[in-house]
């Protein structure tokens, strides 16, 4: 169990040393060395888990959608607002998520081990997709072509946040997003019921952080 646990450290000291040489740096620029040194492990326990900087850079890719911010609501379309509200909050504070930006939106790089976009399109589907099934969205939604249009202008609000403000507008612009998208697609129950408020993404990563800790089990008395 003790090995178990030390592997799973070590695994995301990689990852999180690799995506933020990736940030800063970019794919091509980046180096395994660049990476075990901000990672500070040995490069038998980095090749342990990854076997070139291109499944490393997979890694991060995979790393990108996590449950570590989900929290569950009785409306569907609040947990999809939820999710692009928190991952809004988070661009500028998480090099993971920089990293896979700068990995998905570069050609070469997208050639050589895909990018996180299928995921995030995936991941609104299957949110819209129970909203339907609960009746929150209209009849005549398709989840998929909903999804691909949202993450669409998700990619161009992105875009535009990077070049005006290094991201940190990006919780008021994806706001304003869901506010003119959200009427086109919800029934006027389920719209007049969600928070789609600038500071979204904050109250929720901290509620899911007190839910985190709250599970923890105690320590154990000396």
């Amino acid at each position: 169990m003790a090995r178990q646990v030390r592997a799973v450290r070590t695994r995301r000291a990689v990852i999180q040393a690799a995506a933020e040489v990736f940030a800063e740096r970019g794919y091509a620029a980046a180096t395994i060395a660049d990476i075990l040194e901000r990672a500070g492990v040995t490069k038998g326990a980095l090749y342990f888990h990854f076997e070139s900087k291109e499944a490393l850079a997979r890694g991060v890719i995979e790393a990108q959608i996590t449950s570590d911010y989900q929290v569950p609501r009785e409306l569907k379309l609040q947990e999809w607002v939820d999710v692009g509200m928190t991952l809004a909050y988070q661009i500028p504070r998480d090099a993971v998520l920089l990293a896979g930006i700068r990995l998905s939106a570069d050609p070469h790089s997208r050639r050589l081990f895909g990018s996180a976009w299928p995921a995030w399109t995936e991941l609104s589907r299957a949110y819209l997709s129970r909203a339907k099934e609960q009746g929150e969205v209209l009849p005549h939604v398709v989840p998929l072509e909903t999804a691909e249009c949202f993450f669409a202008a998700w990619l161009g609000t992105q875009m535009f946040s990077e070049v005006t403000a290094q991201w940190h507008d990006m919780s008021e612009r994806v706001s304003v997003l869901f506010n003119h998208m959200l009427p086109a697609i919800a029934t006027p129950a389920a719209l007049i019921r969600l928070d789609t408020a600038p500071d979204r993404g904050a109250r929720v990563v901290a509620e899911a952080q007190r839910a985190r800790q709250a599970a923890e089990p105690a320590p154990a008395d000396a």
